[in-house]
């Protein structure tokens, strides 16, 4: 693996000077109620640069975030686990977007992305308590990866299969309406091949993640917060494949408005255009 696994995950801040913003915080302790703490730059530009990497599929620039982010985390052992383990989902998160970036190239490397996801989210959810959002965050990221890796034919492929559905019902049920567990079950009810009604199910739990997300930029600023534009994106790819481009174009038009440079958004937003 490309990267050691690292530590438990707690959203909290990077450091104890942050701006009076609010991030969301779990503490893994099932007798203790989520709470508020304030949110670092540090961490809001973190997650920034790996969005604006996706979109822009500037893909050196993602697997430098992964590398830096489990470096430091890796030298700095004595920290509380909260914040290694913050930096390991970040890491993860890193994976997981290049491994989307590199679907259909002949290397591998989508491949081993997705594995180096799904292990070092492993060794968090090995030491984190599984009652809380933080917790679900990472059971749904670590289902998605898995999914990836099914769909890609690795030896483990039914394996990972089986995992990614147990895993993305145990994130469901620890945090039913958090907006990226609604994303990324999304996301899995066409994973793979899918059919007609598949396709419906996920335009239903896409629209559903959607409000999740919009209602979240209506609160105070969150950590994590990515998956609007994403989301929007997803949308508007499924009506294409629907063939209502009037409602493909409308879903666009938010992602873009979103992330003006998601370039995987333009694209299709160009095939409408040119018919």
């Amino acid at each position: 693996m490309r990267r050691p696994a690292l530590a438990a995950l707690v959203f909290v801040s990077l450091t104890a000077a942050a701006a009076p913003v609010c991030e969301v915080v779990a503490a893994t302790d099932a007798n203790t109620a989520a709470a508020s703490m304030p949110a670092t730059a540090a961490l809001r530009d973190l997650e920034s640069r790996i969005e604006y990497g996706y979109y822009t599929e500037d893909g050196n620039a993602l697997e430098t975030l992964a590398r830096e982010t489990a470096r430091s985390a890796a030298q700095g052992p004595d920290e509380p686990t909260a914040r290694n383990g913050l930096r390991s989902y970040y890491s993860a998160l890193a994976d997981y977007r290049l491994a989307l970036l590199e679907l259909g190239k002949a290397d591998g490397r989508a491949r081993a992305d997705a594995d180096q996801c799904v292990s070092s989210l492993d060794h968090t959810l090995d030491t984190a308590g599984l009652s809380n959002s933080a917790s679900a965050e990472s059971l749904a990221l670590q289902s998605a990866c898995l999914a990836l890796l099914s769909d890609l034919g690795s030896w483990r492929a039914p394996f990972s299969g089986a995992r990614s559905k147990s895993q993305m019902r145990k994130a469901l049920k620890l945090a039913p309406a958090n907006p990226r567990v609604l994303l990324l079950d999304a996301v899995g009810a066409v994973a793979g091949t899918p059919d007609g009604a598949a396709r419906e199910v996920s335009l239903g739990k896409l629209r559903k993640a959607i409000a999740a997300l919009e209602g979240e930029r209506q609160q105070v600023v969150h950590a994590p917060s990515w998956g609007l534009a994403d989301a929007y994106a997803r949308l508007g790819r499924l009506y294409l494949e629907k063939g209502d481009t009037v409602a493909a174009r409308d879903a666009l038009e938010r992602a873009l408005l979103t992330a003006p440079q998601f370039r995987q958004a333009r694209r299709m937003m160009t095939k409408i255009t040119i018919g």
